[in-house]
């Protein structure tokens, strides 16, 4: 797979600050990457560095192995930053139309019709974008970002604001979109909805890289010493503390059918499950348990000394 974006040792200062350190990374074509940090932590920053709206101090910026920098290259990327840019007294097909006459690009009406279907607004074509709600503002300004037809996306918290059904229909457009071949560079702070959408990601805190990779490797990785036990009825309390009285064993929680556990090298999970089948209890799977994108952000941001 090819790198559509790469960022090799960025750092940049704004009023005596350091805002990025050495912030490197690559994105693959066709991923969903997620973008995470605090408020402060350099999102922005990051962006508007890939957009060709800062220049870095010192490193590296390339989209699709390209100088970020030149005008050319820029038309690859297509972007959803937090004021929409949409023009409320325009329809929504006017304002396709604008902006595609911006890119220098003649849209049919065929082609603008396409991209309304796709965000699902074929039915309020024509109406003024003032009287939209926010989260077709937001799916208005995915096809606005994809107007020219761009091989990349930035969108910067595209659900921020947007009610539950909004979100739902936003990130379903994304996923469209990334079923089309586009590379999605989504920065946001629901961390639900970057577990649901993206392939990988990366944290960034005070300017710094903590976290970087495919995200179910990192849930594999940060969530393996915990053990989910399925069973076919409750298991007994005495039973329970049985199995606390084991060596180097965490009982973590007990609730209904399931019991979740941390095994240490003193005991391992095939014994627990030996002792449970001895005892008669019936188990209907055991599985180790993957760690949440919210609990792999918050275990990074401890580490760290309090702001």
């Amino acid at each position: 797979m090819s790198e559509a974006i790469t960022l090799e040792n960025v750092s940049k200062k704004l009023g005596g600050r350091q805002i990025l350190s050495n912030v490197s990374f690559s994105i693959q074509t066709g991923d969903i990457f997620g973008y995470l940090g605090p408020n402060g932590a350099g999102k922005t920053t990051t962006i508007r560095i890939l957009l060709g709206l800062m220049t870095p101090a010192s490193g590296k910026v390339s989209i699709l192995g390209k100088n970020v920098n030149i005008d050319e290259n820029r038309r690859q990327v297509g972007f959803v930053l937090e004021i929409d840019g949409l023009y409320d007294y325009m329809t929504a097909y006017e304002n396709l139309v604008f902006y595609s006459n911006l890119y220098g690009i003649a849209q049919s009406t065929g082609k603008i019709k396409n991209i309304l279907n796709l965000v699902r607004l074929t039915d309020r074509a024509k109406d003024k974008v003032g009287s939209y709600s926010k989260g077709m503002r937001q799916r208005l300004a995915l096809a606005r970002a994809m107007v020219h037809n761009p091989d990349i996306l930035i969108l910067d918290e595209p659900t921020a604001g947007v009610d539950p059904t909004g979100q739902i229909e936003v990130r379903q457009i994304i996923l469209d979109m990334a079923a089309q071949g586009k590379t999605i560079f989504f920065s946001s702070h629901n961390l639900d909805e970057v577990q649901r959408i993206c392939n990988r990601i990366a944290l960034i805190d005070r300017g710094l890289i903590k976290l970087y990779g495919e995200t179910e490797k990192l849930q594999r990785q940060m969530g393996k010493s915990e053990v989910l036990i399925e069973t076919t009825t409750p298991v007994p309390e005495a039973i329970v503390g049985e199995l606390r009285g084991f060596p180097g064993l965490n009982i973590l929680e007990t609730r209904d059918k399931t019991m979740m556990l941390a095994a240490g090298e003193a005991t391992a999970v095939p014994d627990v499950v030996a002792f449970l089948v001895q005892k008669g209890v019936r188990i209907e799977q055991v599985k180790r348990r993957e760690a949440t994108v919210e609990e792999i952000y918050t275990s990074i941001l401890k580490e760290v000394e309090p702001r």
